[in-house]
């Protein structure tokens, strides 16, 4: 009898055991499904093409966002001020346009160029200070929203609208630049910028050298890889993911907004970090990434059309951000 019971046990211990390891690995992607299947019976309208390629549309600039979050925590690292490096990029882009009256190319490519100070500033405080990323981070977050502040006299940026000071500007958004914000180029953009950093992390020596350095520092230092240096690409690569972001978000809204971005940060970290879990990667990687941001677009999205109050939706992308980093962090234990 007491052997029987003994059996009995194991198998209730290994059917659990095999239960939460199944979850742990798609439960994100079992839970897509079911948020489809609950919303489209509620909704009939949701499961529609157009409502699909809004969902996508949306989560684009999250995506990519978020996918510098995820270059950061290969390291080890968490890169908080990827919300005001997006503002900034945004700010930039529009006012080489609205008042340098440049070109779509030169415009981008200068937006992108000087946002990289953000990441100079935070590889100088992490890696050569030695200050707790998080905080680094933190700092430069509010520094920068405050440049992007300061830069646009805490106003806005739009065609034909004066300076602050009552200069007039005659610059002009280009036709072509605004494709950019727009479906299908929109989530183009994103599908490729995904795919490009899937195939670095995995597929490239220096993507697998960033891994190395986050697994275990020491063990890389003395492997010969330059740690330094794999910290700062991987603080270099946030910034310019979270400036192309801010650069698509520029083109979608067509203006320069205060404080644009931050309201990017958090379904991004939802996103890098749900990632994690799916199919049971166990490391920060941009095909997960992508998975955590339709997650929290489908339910967010899903949540809008039954009329929930857009001020109780951080309620909710809070708690899947909570329950992602629990199902993380238990499985690590």
């Amino acid at each position: 009898m007491a052997a029987a019971t003994v059996t009995k046990s194991k198998r209730t211990k290994t059917a659990v055991t095999l239960f939460l390891d199944f979850f742990s690995k798609w439960g994100t992607i079992l839970t897509i499904f079911l948020l489809i299947a609950f919303f489209s019976i509620k909704m009939p309208p949701f499961r529609s093409t157009a409502n699909i390629i809004t969902i996508l549309r949306s989560i684009s600039i999250v995506t990519v966002i978020a996918t510098g979050i995820t270059v950061s925590l290969t390291v080890d690292g968490f890169d908080l001020s990827v919300g005001s490096v997006a503002t900034f990029a945004d700010t930039l882009v529009i006012s080489m346009f609205v008042w340098h009256e440049m070109g779509t190319v030169p415009a981008i490519l200068v937006a992108l160029a000087i946002s990289l100070i953000v990441a100079v500033v935070n590889a100088f405080l992490i890696v050569k200070l030695r200050i707790f990323d998080l905080l680094a981070t933190l700092a430069t977050m509010f520094i920068f929203e405050g440049v992007a502040l300061t830069y646009t006299g805490g106003g806005s940026i739009s065609e034909g609208m004066p300076r602050l000071d009552g200069t007039p500007t005659f610059g002009n958004i280009e036709a072509g630049y605004r494709l950019i914000g727009q479906s299908p180029y929109i989530i183009i953009i994103m599908l490729v910028i995904v795919a490009l950093v899937h195939v670095f992390l995995n597929y490239t020596k220096h993507g697998r050298y960033l891994y190395v350095v986050g697994g275990n520092r020491e063990a890389a230092r003395l492997s010969g890889i330059p740690v330094d240096r794999y910290r700062t690409l991987a603080y270099v690569l946030s910034a310019l993911l979270a400036a192309i972001g801010g650069v698509i978000l520029g083109a979608r809204i067509g203006s320069s907004q205060v404080n644009a971005g931050a309201g990017f940060l958090m379904p991004a970290v939802a996103a890098a970090f749900i990632g994690y879990s799916v199919a049971g990667i166990k490391k920060p990687n941009a095909i997960g990434t992508l998975v955590g941001a339709i997650l929290v677009g489908v339910l967010e999205n899903g949540l809008i059309m039954m009329s929930v109050p857009y001020y109780s939706l951080n309620i909710v992308k809070g708690l899947v951000l909570a329950i992602a980093l629990a199902i993380t962090y238990f499985r690590k234990e």
